[in-house]
């Protein structure tokens, strides 16, 4: 089973955030982490834990016996030996106090909110650390023996692919297994979207798309999936899940959860969360509507789908499909030995392959 706790207190609300998050608050944390126990204890079922991941929001923006209180609720989950258990942080929030904490609970993966080293960038991401703050933070990490540290990306903020190629060449210097990479996008009621701010051309972030993972590739990571980034065997194990369709608990407001073919939502409304008014939505998925997940998330992999595992999850042959019949003969989709997926040439563009399958 795979385990996602979402924490929505901040202490910065960036510019390009599309969910829910609560400055930091200390009225509200005591009675969010009391329902979040309450949530866990009365829904999870003892089933061995494979992956943790604590997102939001930001964390490590709580104060050190916040956060505690925080991992003392992972203690109610079974964990595998091997575990993997990731939190998310920006900059700013992880001093060596809390990493050692962080540490203490057994957390052995970090996701950093890097976005860019570049001042300016940083800047109008409405982001206030420094490339040296960065640095500091990888060597306090490492220091700690926690080494498996991903790290987002964000390009297109601007039209000059040279900030680009001058991150990557810095961002290559700090040693890390994992990058996710991601382009700009400008949601309602962010600063960008107030100030009428637009997309730089499509051209542009293509090319800084391909000069991204060609450098990256070049560096020894592996592309495998549409935004990320790894070195071999640090894929994310707990995202693959996600892109496998496969199922997972999720606590918190807003969190989802995916469970004997059941999707549920809770609510985004903090109070009624509070309140434990926690289930605004829950839907059971078909069989067809399953199959439509399944090519939606998975062909986001690079791989794509395996066709022994999509026969053996749901008694078709996969090329059976009629949309992945009429994709292979348009050459959107390519058979390999194993796998159906969506060619090189195509994944900036998936989106309109992905869409021919949502049901």
């Amino acid at each position: 089973m795979y385990i996602y706790l979402h924490l929505p207190f901040c202490s910065s609300i960036c510019n390009y955030c599309d969910f829910p998050k609560v400055l930091y608050d200390k009225k509200f944390i005591s009675n969010y982490l009391t329902t979040l126990k309450k949530e866990v204890i009365d829904r999870y079922q003892q089933e061995t834990v494979k992956t943790i991941y604590i997102g939001g929001g930001t964390p490590t923006c709580l104060d050190i016996q916040e956060l505690k209180q925080l991992l003392d609720i992972t203690k109610y989950f079974k964990k595998e030996k091997n575990i993997e258990f990731t939190i998310e942080s920006n900059i700013e929030s992880l001093n060596e106090e809390k990493i050692k904490l962080l540490k203490e609970y057994k957390v052995n993966r970090i996701s950093l909110g890097v976005q860019s080293l570049n001042k300016n960038i940083l800047s109008d991401l409405n982001r206030h650390h420094t490339k040296n703050m960065v640095k500091e933070a990888i060597r306090n990490l490492k220091k700690n023996n926690i080494t498996n540290i991903s790290i987002d990306y964000i390009y297109g903020v601007n039209s000059n692919i040279n900030l680009i190629k001058e991150d990557l060449k810095e961002i290559i210097k700090l040693d890390i297994p994992h990058i996710s990479c991601y382009s700009l996008i400008i949601e309602d009621g962010t600063i960008f979207k107030i100030n009428n701010r637009k997309y730089i051309d499509d051209k542009i972030e293509l090319e800084m798309y391909n000069y991204i993972e060609n450098f990256l590739e070049n560096n020894n990571y592996i592309h495998y999936e549409i935004s990320n980034y790894a070195k071999n065997n640090y894929q994310s194990i707990h995202n693959l899940n996600y892109w496998n369709n496969g199922e997972y608990y999720g606590f918190g407001l807003g969190a989802t959860s995916y469970l004997n073919n059941i999707r549920r939502t809770n609510t985004k409304n903090l109070t009624k969360y509070i309140n434990n008014t926690i289930i605004t939505e829950e839907i059971y998925e078909d069989t067809k509507l399953q199959i439509s997940n399944e090519f939606i998330l998975g062909l986001r992999k690079i791989d794509g789908i395996s066709k022994t595992k999509f026969k053996k999850k749901y008694k078709k042959d996969i090329k059976e499909i009629k949309e992945v019949k009429d994709l292979l003969n348009k050459g959107y989709l390519e058979e390999t030995k194993t796998n159906i997926r969506i060619p090189k040439k195509y994944i900036y563009t998936s989106n309109e392959i992905l869409i021919n399958f949502i049901s």
